[in-house]
């Protein structure tokens, strides 16, 4: 039966809210429960998931929903209870530090010292119109949201650029500034590469792999993965690729993106081919047909941070792909199936492309929920995808659909190769690895039992200065019988080879191109925020906050919650006036 608790104005960040429903979905008696704040998109995922009540009609934006399905009826006042405490533990805890936080613009900007970057991380509907405020108030905007319509988007980075200011994202899970990691970020160390990537788990494969070469990266600036659609235009890549190339401690541009709209692609090429700094791109699952006398396509993400690597110590591109050799794993003849579980998604992307090269001939099957692949025999699922975390933590946070997928691919007796990932860095999970390892050991052994073998292959993206430790969770992985890889490509490429296929690497020739010549001048805004620690106003995840104060940059907790009760229209309305009368009045200052 469900139950429904309304906790009135108790607002909470989404992560807190999704750990804490984890945490009630282990207790005895609960069949499922999910906490959300009452936006009118988190009543849609209580209906689509089969948690809809009368009661949750009640709700307010700003007012904490539990939806509780069990059959015993005093389990309700214990899920009740552990809530209380928990939010008074947090309520507590912000007592502590309140001196030092804001629940509005104004009191934001007075506790900041200087401040020229917002980083947004509320509900998706609200993030658009605090972008702005952050544009009108002489801020860059990073929106680690989601779910702002492409209309917004195109409003947004246009505001920006002719403010001479940077939006990166919506959807923008990774970037570095200055050093500076934001939102889900690994600690790489500083160097002479640039990079720009529409792609947040690209930016971390290429990031870690430079710095296990024992290179660094100045900024590796995400723009979200529309960016380089044909409405938004690149206006964030481009304009991050041009301070790239004014920056004088870049010697190597290094740009990511899923394949981008064709005459979008044009313009970035265009762009490049006015630079004289070497560029490495990666259009990821856009197979490279020629390479340039100046910028080196690439096909995967370890090749484009080995390119990106070689260039920078001056040497000429030269990547050889590698597989792991001598893995002792006897097949049996039914044994053909390769599956991934991914938490990055573009890790995925690139394991279907490679899949879908080495296995031409292979029939597509019908795609269902977050396949990214789907034959006969193989498949490849991004679990970051928003089917399996609506309402949920992402997989980088919550092992559960890992470990479920791990174990129903490990039963199927056609199954050969299982791949994971583990993303470690700020973000992540504390210690995904041994989260993992156990479910690991027992598919293995399990598959051992029915007289079968199989191989799984692990990957970690990460650097050992992240929290977890790359060593540590590798050295756990590997502890539970996976198969370590060094790279995703590493990893793909090996799961192929022991099923019998192989990836044909592309020999290209060097081609040139006319070009028109373009205007290579950048804001000196944009380069401030470039060459200098940032000073952040955090609009959202308290635990952006830390990592932030971590990493030796000032930054203001903003805690955000919807004005109006969550009214959009009326919220629209109140901005206007704000900045109508800023305009008219005080000028803002930073405007």
């Amino acid at each position: 039966m469900l139950y429904t608790i309304i906790k009135e104005n108790t607002y909470q960040d989404s992560i807190v809210l999704m750990l804490l429903s984890n945490k009630l979905s282990a207790m005895d008696g609960v069949n499922k429960v999910s906490i959300m704040m009452g936006t009118p998109a988190n009543k849609d995922i209580f209906k689509s998931s089969g948690l809809g009540t009368d009661e949750l009609e009640n709700a307010n934006p700003n007012d904490i929903v539990v939806v509780v399905d069990t059959d015993q009826e005093d389990k309700v006042s214990e899920v009740e209870a552990e809530i209380e405490a928990e939010l008074k533990g947090n309520s507590a805890a912000q007592d502590e530090s309140k001196a030092q936080e804001a629940h509005n613009w104004k009191k934001a900007m007075e506790l900041a010292n200087n401040p020229n970057l917002a980083l947004i991380s509320i509900p998706g509907q609200y993030a658009a119109m605090e972008a702005e405020n952050a544009l009108n108030e002489g801020l860059h905007a990073f929106i680690f949201s989601d779910n702002v319509s492409k209309e917004d988007e195109v409003k947004l980075k246009q505001k920006a650029h002719e403010k001479g200011l940077l939006v990166m994202g919506p959807d923008c899970g990774t970037g570095i500034i200055h050093g500076l990691p934001l939102a889900f970020t690994n600690i790489v160390k500083e160097g002479d590469i640039g990079v720009v990537g529409a792609s947040g788990t690209g930016i971390q494969e290429v990031t870690t792999i430079i710095d296990r070469y024992g290179k660094g990266v100045t900024n590796a600036i995400g723009t979200g993965g529309r960016d380089l659609s044909t409405e938004v235009g690149a206006i964030t890549v481009l304009d991050s690729i041009k301070a790239l190339n004014q920056d004088p401690k870049v010697n190597v541009i290094t740009v990511i993106s899923k394949p981008p709209a064709e005459e979008v692609q044009q313009k970035v090429l265009n762009v490049l081919r006015n630079i004289e700094k070497p560029v490495v791109t990666l259009f990821l699952g856009d197979k490279p047909a020629y390479q340039e006398e100046n910028i080196y396509h690439a096909y995967t993400l370890e090749e484009a941070a080995v390119v990106s690597v070689q260039l920078s110590n001056g040497e000429k591109p030269n990547f050889e792909p590698k597989i792991v050799e001598n893995v002792n794993v006897a097949l049996k003849d039914s044994q053909v199936g390769i599956k991934g579980y991914y938490s990055g998604g573009t890790l995925a992307s690139e394991a279907a492309m490679l899949l879908k090269d080495a296995f031409k001939d292979e029939v597509p099957a019908e795609k269902k929920e977050a396949y990214i692949l789907k034959t006969k025999h193989h498949e490849i699922i991004d679990l970051g995808d928003d089917i399996y975390t609506q309402g949920k933590p992402h997989p980088m946070i919550d092992p559960e659909k890992r470990i479920e997928m791990l174990e129903t691919s490990g039963n199927d007796p056609e199954t050969a190769v299982i791949m994971i990932d583990n993303v470690i860095g700020y973000g992540s999970h504390d210690d995904m690895a041994n989260e993992l390892a156990p479910t690991i050991k027992r598919v293995l052994e399990k598959a051992h039992q029915d007289g079968r073998e199989l191989a799984v292959l692990a990957t970690v993206v990460g650097t050992e200065q992240d929290p977890q430790g790359y060593d540590k969770q590798i050295a756990t992985l590997k502890e539970s019988g996976a198969i370590i890889c060094e790279t995703n490509d590493q990893m793909v490429r090996t799961a192929i080879s022991l099923v019998g296929g192989k990836v044909e690497q592309p020999v290209l020739d060097v081609q040139n191109f006319e070009h028109t010549k373009e205007d290579l001048s950048v804001d000196e805004k944009i380069m401030s925020l470039i060459n200098s620690n940032p000073s952040v106003i955090n609009i959202g995840l308290k635990s952006f906050t830390e990592a932030v104060k971590e990493s030796g940059s000032e930054c203001v907790q903003f805690n955000w919650r919807p004005m109006a009760g969550g009214d959009e229209k009326l919220m629209k309305v109140l901005q206007f006036l704000n900045y109508y009368e800023g305009d008219t009045s005080n000028g803002l200052q930073n405007n």
